[in-house]
């Protein structure tokens, strides 16, 4: 009489014990699909671009102080079509050959998604005492002779924050535009072009 009892027993934690496999399986897929929202989110889709630099001075003293003024226009495109991105921080940070010399920081802003915004013209002014090596003390007397400086660098230093549906994630991605071929601007002559450069996002 109580066998029945014993298999009924048995079949309901059997069932429990698929409800709680269930319950877990579902939860592990639900964190996963979060996490793969979060860890592609934004940063990956955005773009940027340094579509022009004004170098007005840039003079290296016998004492190692460089003396700098330039401008730096730079394009952010946000390409993601549902994601709105916040910018909490922004710093851009003015590089020559392995010497980090200026750093400005820009005001946060909001960007909607398929939008392109202009970042600058960020001004860079003062002077920085650099050390350079001998071979790149080299190159910066030549390239100071033809006028045209190769190994400036802009960095930006960011602290993003993202939203798609009610997920929010941050993240602080650095971006590099290396290795820019930067004219300087003579009274006498005209203003010389520069080549438009994509960045990379680390």
């Amino acid at each position: 009489m109580f066998v029945p009892q014993i298999t009924l027993t048995m079949s309901t934690r059997g069932n429990q014990i698929k409800c709680t496999i269930c319950t877990i399986t579902s939860i592990s897929l639900i964190s996963l699909i979060i996490f793969l929202i979060v860890a592609l989110s934004p940063p990956f889709n955005v773009k940027f671009d340094i579509t022009n630099i004004s170098l007005m001075q840039f003079n290296l003293t016998s004492n190692n102080t460089l003396y700098y003024n330039f401008k730096v226009n730079i394009t952010s495109r946000n390409s993601n079509n549902h994601e709105k991105i916040y910018y909490r921080r922004i710093t851009t940070v003015a590089w020559y050959k392995d010497n980090d010399f200026a750093w400005v920081s820009l005001t946060p802003f909001d960007q909607r998604q398929k939008n392109t915004t202009l970042l600058g013209p960020i001004l860079f002014e003062g002077n920085y005492m650099i050390n350079l090596k001998s071979k790149q003390l080299d190159e910066y007397k030549e390239e100071r002779r033809i006028g045209i400086y190769n190994d400036l660098a802009v960095e930006l230093e960011i602290k993003i924050k993202s939203k798609y549906g009610g997920i929010k994630s941050s993240h602080y991605p650095i971006v590099q535009c290396r290795r820019l071929r930067v004219p300087l601007i003579s009274n006498d002559e005209p203003s010389p072009t520069f080549n438009v450069t994509r960045c990379k996002n680390r």
